[in-house]
């Protein structure tokens, strides 16, 4: 239940709002999972007047405003000068429908997804940071995802940047072609040699298998990396197998990408 709904057009209006002890007081951005931060009635802050949905590649690095939804992102991704990025396109696809893509935003997908989320994957494939308020901190989010919802208490994500010069793949296999993945890779690759590779599919969020100065290694990581990944859908044993798969079929996919 939404006891009370505020639509500040400052941040540092927000940043009372949701520091008040009561009543629990959360962002709103799409509002597409706002289900997921409490079971008890809470108070709303609306950031649509924030500005906060801008797109912008800043040299390297490519700045996102945290309302900005997963569709403008898919969009924006779609610049030749971006073709490299075409893995993190390919996983916003996946991620949602293309209504839900509408009104989704980057943060807000990235503070709800599980570890069967493409997009968390790539993000985190991409070592994504996110700038919280207050206090202007920059957060990696392979730091924040396990600590998720505790860390964001009476906190604002402003903006998320990945690296706009990396190769990005992404790769998964799934019951359909429009079904969260059971298994799913994405592999970034740096233009000093650096590769991440992480994986989704299971779990509560996405892990990262590989961060290092070459691809060395990368299939038996991601084995590792699944080794107690067994649940419902698949066992430990089969992740594995097409962990390795899917991570040899990313770094092959590089040859090609934009740079």
């Amino acid at each position: 239940m939404i006891l009370e709904y505020h639509r500040p057009s400052k941040i540092d209006d927000v940043i009372t709002l949701i520091s008040r002890a009561e009543p629990q007081t959360v962002p709103l951005g799409g509002g597409t999972a706002l289900e997921r931060f409490s079971t008890r009635p809470i108070a709303v802050v609306d950031l649509q007047s924030l500005g906060l949905d801008t797109v912008q590649r800043e040299g390297n690095t490519l700045q996102i405003g945290a309302t900005l939804t997963l569709q403008r992102l898919a969009d924006a991704l779609k610049d030749e000068k971006l073709a490299n990025l075409t893995g993190l396109g390919q996983a916003i696809g996946l991620e949602a429908t293309y209504n839900l893509r509408q009104v989704g935003t980057v943060a807000g997908a990235l503070v709800a997804a599980d570890g069967r989320s493409p997009f968390a994957t790539a993000m985190l494939a991409l070592d994504a940071t996110l700038r919280l308020q207050p206090g202007d901190e920059q957060v990696g989010l392979g730091d924040l995802l396990p600590l998720r919802p505790g860390s964001l208490a009476h906190r604002l994500i402003t903006m998320v940047s990945i690296p706009a010069n990396v190769k990005l793949a992404y790769e998964y296999v799934a019951r359909s072609p429009a079904d969260l993945p059971i298994v799913c890779a994405a592999v970034a690759t740096w233009p000093s040699g650096r590769t991440r590779a992480a994986l989704g599919g299971f779990g509560g969020a996405p892990v990262l298998a590989l961060d290092g100065s070459e691809p060395d290694g990368i299939e038996m990581a991601a084995k590792e990396a699944c080794s107690r990944a067994g649940d419902e859908w698949a066992s430990a044993e089969y992740r594995q197998e097409i962990a390795g798969l899917l991570v040899r079929r990313c770094v092959e996919a590089m040859t090609g990408l934009g740079a």
